[in-house]
C-alpha cells in the first residue's frame, strides 16, 4: 500500500505559478512510475503528466506541454508539478497517482495508488 498526499494548491491569477508537491508514504516510492492528473467539475479526469521511476523520461499532455513540469525526487518520496503561465482552463482538482511499472504511463486506469487531491483554482 502506498499512501500519496498532495499539497501546493490555491488560487492564483491567469499567467502565474504553482508548485504541487505529492510525498509518497513508502521507502519504495522510486519503484513506481507516478502521474498527475485532473478533474473539473462535471468533466472527466484528464491526464497531465508522468515520469518514469527513474525520473529520466516524461510524458505531457499537449494540453500542458511547455508550461507544466513533472520532476521527481526518489530520496525525498515525493513528486512534484511545476505549473506556470496558469490559464482559467487549468482550473481543476489535481491528483497524484502511482503505477508498480517503470516507464511513464498516461492512462488513469492503469494506475494502482491514488492520493486524495489538491484545488487548483485560476482566476481570470
Amino acid at each position: 500500500q502506498v499512501q500519496l498526499v498532495e499539497s501546493g494548491g490555491g488560487l492564483v491569477q491567469t499567467g502565474g505559478s504553482l508548485r504541487l508537491s505529492c510525498a509518497a508514504s513508502r521507502r519504495t516510492f522510486y519503484t513506481y512510475a507516478m502521474g498527475w492528473f485532473r478533474q473539473a467539475p462535471g468533466k472527466e479526469r484528464q491526464f497531465v503528466a508522468s515520469i518514469s521511476r527513474s525520473g529520466g523520461n516524461t510524458a505531457y499532455a499537449d494540453s500542458v506541454k511547455g508550461r507544466f513540469t513533472i520532476s521527481r525526487d526518489n530520496a525525498k518520496n515525493t513528486l512534484y508539478l511545476q505549473m506556470n503561465s496558469l490559464k482559467p482552463d487549468d482550473t481543476a482538482v489535481y491528483s497524484c497517482a502511482a503505477v508498480f511499472q517503470p516507464l511513464v504511463n498516461t492512462l488513469p486506469g492503469r494506475y494502482d495508488y491514488w492520493g486524495q487531491g489538491t484545488q487548483v483554482t485560476v482566476s481570470s
